[in-house]
């Protein structure tokens, strides 16, 4: 069991301010862009928004998913970058999917016992510049080229080359993938829609609802808060202000259109219905709440409690259930009193599972031993500026938007109480508590 109850520590823990990067496909806008120049551009910016100089920092944290080889501690990288004096520490978290919630997790940990008043957290991921890798008769060639006594030794080993050693291994599809049940998280959200029975139709309709959602947040002006341009790497010259991948026209019509991708014989999950590959970064200032009060802060909300657990591999989605209701039960919250929700959209099929076993007492008996169910998962409380089918799941990050997205939403309709949540690849689930007086 890993759950943090905000009760229990010495300083209640404020998330004063946070901003996000727009997300983009991956190999569109944001492609030149480095993970660390993702990371550096809403560090900086969030710094900012609250007069923050950048040496009042006590560490910083940042989750990713995909190391980048230049950049091993990327959150030693962006801290640096960012102005933040070299006295001050940073390493990174990975978490698969919840790398940024786990870093936001880091910050509950550490002011809320006093060891640090102020920290700098995020995620950040450029999913684009995740590399093609040699297989290992490459990597053997390379390895006894390097080692060769001579000229005419090395061209005794260049001999054995064969082409079919250069078909690359594709390090994002190896990340996807589970060592554990063998599955690509695509093959996870296919076991979900046999399980739970939910027809290709149903997970097209969801995936509508994502990009009608967004497009009219994004009408609305929602977004302004939460975005913050990224100026475009190497040259410079143009700059990304708004998400890029929802579409705003999107119809059942164009998504009937496409095939089934993880199981291309039965399958019932397409590109349409999952989340797309994703560049994008968030970032937060966590504060001891007392002191963001005292130095006048308006802060967005406070943690009152987390919770991380573990679920089947096969069934990594259902992650969400697991962690909600173990935050629940520790805190002695019901379901009933939370207002609004974010929940990953990792894929349509995944997000809907959710829902049914949310409100099955059925299945909560049977997998989390409760008497009762946790709640309905009501469309009109979740992800009501859409979510990650429209907008894109940058794996390092998204745990940050989704907890950002959760505050300023609260905000806006000056709500109390809402839950950040998502599933984690290789079977995880994470579910945040936060708050607003």
């Amino acid at each position: 069991m890993n759950c943090w109850v905000a009760a229990k520590q010495k300083n209640r823990v404020a998330i004063v301010t946070g901003v996000r990067t727009p997300f983009a496909k991956a190999g569109t806008k944001l492609k030149d862009c480095s993970a660390v120049h993702l990371g550096v551009t809403v560090a900086r910016e969030t710094m900012a928004r609250m007069d923050l100089l950048p040496s009042l920092v006590d560490e910083v944290v940042f989750g990713n998913a995909g190391t980048p080889a230049d950049a091993a501690n990327i959150s030693r990288v962006i801290a640096l970058r960012s102005g933040i004096p070299e006295a001050v520490p940073a390493y990174t978290v990975h978490r698969n999917c919840a790398s940024a919630m786990e870093a936001i997790a880091q910050g509950c940990l550490k002011i809320g016992a006093g060891l640090c008043e102020t920290m700098l957290v995020g995620g950040t991921e450029s999913m684009s510049n995740m590399p093609l890798l040699f297989g290992d008769e490459m990597k053997e060639l390379f390895s006894t080229l390097t080692f060769a006594k001579s000229p005419l030794e090395k061209v005794e080993k260049i001999t054995h080359f064969r082409p079919t050693w250069l078909k690359p291994v594709v390090a994002i599809m190896e990340g996807l993938t589970d060592p554990i049940s063998g599955l690509n998280m695509g093959q996870t959200a296919e076991v979900l829609a046999r399980d739970f029975m939910i027809s290709r139709k149903t997970q097209d309709e969801f995936a509508v609802k994502s990009h009608q959602k967004w497009a009219a947040a994004n009408r609305e002006g929602k977004f302004k808060d939460e975005i913050f341009a990224v100026v475009q790497e190497p040259k410079y010259s143009q700059f990304l202000d708004v998400d890029f991948g929802p579409r705003e026209n999107q119809s059942l019509d164009q998504l009937a259109k496409l095939k089934p991708f993880f199981d291309r014989e039965n399958g019932t999950v397409t590109p349409g219905n999952a989340c797309p590959i994703t560049d994008g970064a968030a970032a937060l200032v966590m504060m001891n709440e007392s002191k963001a009060k005292a130095e006048g802060h308006d802060v967005l909300g406070t943690v009152a409690g987390y919770a991380i657990s573990g679920c089947d591999p096969r069934r990594m989605g259902m992650g969400p259930v697991y962690s909600t209701a173990q935050l629940l039960d520790v805190t002695g919250i019901e379901f009933s009193s939370i207002e609004v929700v974010e929940l990953n959209e990792a894929f349509a099929a995944q997000v809907i599972a959710n829902q049914m076993a949310f409100n099955s007492k059925k299945y909560c008996k049977e997998k989390l031993g409760r008497d009762k169910e946790i709640g309905e998962l009501s469309d009109d409380v979740l992800n009501v500026n859409g979510g990650a089918i429209a907008l894109g799941h940058p794996v390092g990050a998204t745990g940050g938007r989704i907890v950002l997205t959760a505050l300023l939403e609260m905000k806006r309709r000056n709500l109390h109480r809402g839950l950040a949540t998502l599933c984690i690849g290789g079977g995880q689930g994470a579910a945040f508590l936060l708050e607003r007086n």
